[in-house]
């Protein structure tokens, strides 16, 4: 499976990083909304955004450590 990502969440600046986490947050959200009225076309990307969401807050607190 190819990854289309334009910058790893390593690679971004504390600024970029908290906007796509807001996104995400959103994405998640409006996911939830949709499984739940059932029209949901793939269930995949829930279990993606998750993932792309851990990813961000990683990045967020190896950041702030550093």
């Amino acid at each position: 499976m190819a990854k289309s990502k334009a910058a790893s969440p390593s690679t971004m600046s504390d600024s970029e990083l908290q906007v796509r986490l807001k996104e995400l947050k959103q994405e998640a959200l409006n996911l939830r909304l949709q499984r739940a009225t059932g029209t949901l076309e793939n269930p995949a990307r829930i279990r993606q955004v998750r993932r792309e969401t851990a990813q961000v807050l990683t990045a967020v607190t190896a950041k702030s450590l550093a």
